[in-house]
């Protein structure tokens, strides 16, 4: 909304840098580490008092880890919640509110924050680790999956290649185009797994925010580039009208991802829950498949993708040969199974993340 002060910059010409995304989002940035910062200790308390603790896992989990973990049952949840909610007001107050990239993100975010929040809620009042059954959770993202793809194949500005088309990274044009609705599945594939692979990331304190973090900053340095006509042809990049709004967006996560980081790191004082894994990883989707940069998403969310595969490598080994390639998975409590503490296993994926990200960046001009 504060763009439109930009209106006015003929009797008050400072007002002009609110045209500029650049301006925009760093003010959306700040703006969203102020409400986690100002707002966090309140809603910390509140969560207590409502005794919104995490819940206990398994019997067999509780067992391996009883040690290592034992003191965070009861430690407030949701709190994925107040990220959304920083997430959610910066961005209307800073990016253009006609843009319709800016309103696809959003809906995605509450959507899959609400089925989130539906999750831990069970957890919570049942007191138990199983809240919402793994096909209903799957059915529901899946709905809000194919509410985006159509939307943007149906109502999508357009591109060079149009929105049929895939990109792979360090390659100038896309290995397949004009593919139409058989594109569907696919986005629905990186919506899904996206959320999913964030989710099972939010497992040690600081974790999955931290590596969310250095995502949002390549995929608003991408969003920006993408939405310059100079900067996407200079780079070869698809130039796609309006997505340079997601810059915003994708500040404003990292801002409110910085401020809940100040609460999540160890020892946590909150964690996010499924509220706020979900939205942000299935979000983090919808921003790759806006900017014609999916495949991209795998290799900057490089320990999203390690945690993912670990358990689905584990379930297959388990059910094809009777044995586990982990000690546990997701691959996080492998490590600290075999002895690393919860910090050195944080901070060393986090260095990962920051190497997955440069590696990222780097294909931008390596075309």
């Amino acid at each position: 909304m504060l763009f439109y002060l930009s209106s006015l910059r003929g009797e008050v010409s400072p007002l002009n840098v609110f045209r500029y995304i650049t301006f925009r989002a760093m003010g959306a940035a700040v703006t969203a580490l102020l409400i986690m910062l100002l707002v966090g200790p309140v809603f910390i308390r509140i969560l207590r008092r409502l005794k919104a603790g995490q819940p206990i896992r398994g019997k067999e989990e509780v067992h391996k880890l009883a040690e290592i973990h034992g003191a965070k049952q009861g430690t407030p949840t949701m709190g994925g919640l107040l990220i959304l909610v920083a997430v959610v007001v910066s961005t209307l107050l800073w990016a253009i509110p006609t843009n319709p990239y800016v309103w696809l993100v959003l809906f995605s975010l509450i959507t899959l924050g609400v089925l989130g929040f539906l999750d831990d809620w069970r957890k919570i009042r049942k007191q138990q680790s199983k809240g919402i059954t793994s096909r209903q959770k799957l059915f529901w993202q899946g709905v809000v999956a194919l509410c985006v793809s159509l939307f943007l194949l149906y109502d999508y500005p357009g591109t060079k290649e149009g929105i049929g088309s895939i990109h792979i990274p360090f390659m100038k044009d896309p290995i397949l185009s004009g593919l139409g609705l058989m594109v569907v599945p696919f986005m629905l594939l990186v919506i899904v797994g996206s959320s999913n692979a964030v989710n099972l990331t939010d497992g040690l304190d600081g974790l999955a925010i931290g590596c969310t973090i250095t995502v949002a900053i390549v995929y608003g340095i991408v969003a920006y580039l993408v939405g310059n006509f100079e900067a996407a042809t200079y780079l070869r990049l698809p130039h796609v009208v309006g997505t340079g709004e997601l810059a915003v967006f994708c500040a404003g996560l990292i801002g409110a991802g910085l401020g809940f980081l100040w609460f999540n790191c160890h020892p946590a004082k909150i964690f996010m829950g499924d509220t706020g894994s979900l939205a942000i990883g299935g979000t983090l989707g919808v921003v790759s498949i806006a900017v014609e940069q999916e495949f991209l998403l795998m290799i900057v969310g490089g320990v999203f993708v390690m945690e993912a595969m670990s358990v689905i490598l584990q379930v297959a080994s388990f059910k094809l040969t009777g044995k586990r390639i982990f000690a546990m998975s997701p691959i996080h409590h492998h490590f600290e199974l075999i002895g690393w503490s919860e910090t050195t296993v944080v901070v060393r994926f986090w260095i990962l993340s920051v190497v997955f990200a440069i590696i990222g960046l780097s294909t931008l001009k390596l075309r």
